[in-house]
């Protein structure tokens, strides 16, 4: 069952608001930075849940966008328990072609393996993920296996409701009510050299470019350079001039940002809608592994 709210239930979005900054009962949060992320503790992710315990773990993620929870050395089916409490196990159409040769596939767990050899390291530009999906995924628990000796591979994350509020109120109504195409060919065939398997082609979505959330009914920016390919209502120079400086708006607003260090058997949450995020690729050429797994929800973005 989803737990996402219609956007027209005045009295559910109420409570969410009123809930909202409360202190935890069930939980330790420490704040990463005034804007963005919290870290956890006092919980035990290998345990079962209470009631309690996953409703606050969902308010402190979509309070801060993205939670890190140190300290859980979690078996895969551990980690896929914890991703069903945000929904439905999403299935990546690149998968199978990222388990190493002689391992086990499963697919509900995204894998993949960094090091000397690659060409490329996933995620390392801004985005969200899959976001040409017509229900994206909308929230990620990420663990890494193998951290490069060096340090490095940070994770950066940015706040999209932050990004829309900083925007001019001119350009806000201007970009209220355009839709944008998000393009899995665009990510993966352009920027990974990967081909559709079998039959089967990458999806082409359409979604509104300023999106307003189900938990929080908050508007934020829903663009990014990895998937969207233009905005349907615009001629294509000014699509992409306008997608341009929407990048750049993310990419230099440092205030809307945080950088998340890893440590080993620390999992990371995050809201995959209104927060991107940017693999910081540099430890070349020693190795980074990781496993992620995603819920997704019963629905699309919602326009504002």
């Amino acid at each position: 069952m989803s737990f996402y709210r219609d956007l027209n239930d005045k009295p559910a979005l109420e409570a969410w608001n009123s809930a909202a900054h409360a202190p935890f009962e069930h939980l330790t949060v420490e704040r990463l930075s005034p804007t963005i992320g919290a870290r956890i503790t006092g919980i035990d992710l290998r345990q079962p849940l209470t009631g309690a315990q996953v409703a606050e773990l969902r308010r402190a993620l979509h309070e801060f966008l993205v939670v890190a929870l140190p300290g859980q050395p979690l078996s895969a089916e551990q980690h896929k328990t914890l991703g069903r409490h945000f929904g439905t196990l999403h299935s990546h159409l690149l998968g199978a072609s990222r388990v190493i040769a002689g391992g086990d596939y499963d697919p509900e767990i995204l894998s993949w393996r960094t090091g000397p050899q690659s060409r490329f390291t996933a995620g390392d530009a801004w985005h969200a993920d899959v976001s040409c999906d017509q229900h994206p995924i909308q929230v990620s628990a990420l663990r890494l296996t193998r951290l490069p000796e060096i340090g490095g591979g940070d994770t950066a994350f940015a706040n999209m409701y932050l990004a829309y509020e900083t925007l001019s109120d001119r350009l806000k109504a201007l970009l209220t009510g355009l839709t944008a195409i998000h393009d899995g060919g665009h990510a993966w065939t352009q920027g990974y050299g990967s081909a559709p398997q079998g039959t089967n082609a990458f999806p082409v979505t359409e979604h509104p470019v300023i999106a307003r959330h189900p938990v929080t009914g908050r508007p934020y920016l829903y663009v990014n350079p990895a998937f969207t390919t233009h905005i349907v209502q615009l001629p294509r120079p000014e699509s992409d001039a306008l997608l341009g400086f929407l990048a750049r708006h993310v990419e230099r607003s440092l205030a809307l940002q945080v950088r998340v260090h890893w440590e080993k058997d620390m999992i990371l949450l995050w809201d995959n809608w209104a927060a991107q995020h940017h693999a910081v690729w540099d430890y070349f050429p020693y190795e980074r592994w990781g496993e992620r797994v995603s819920a997704v929800p019963d629905h699309g973005p919602i326009a504002a």
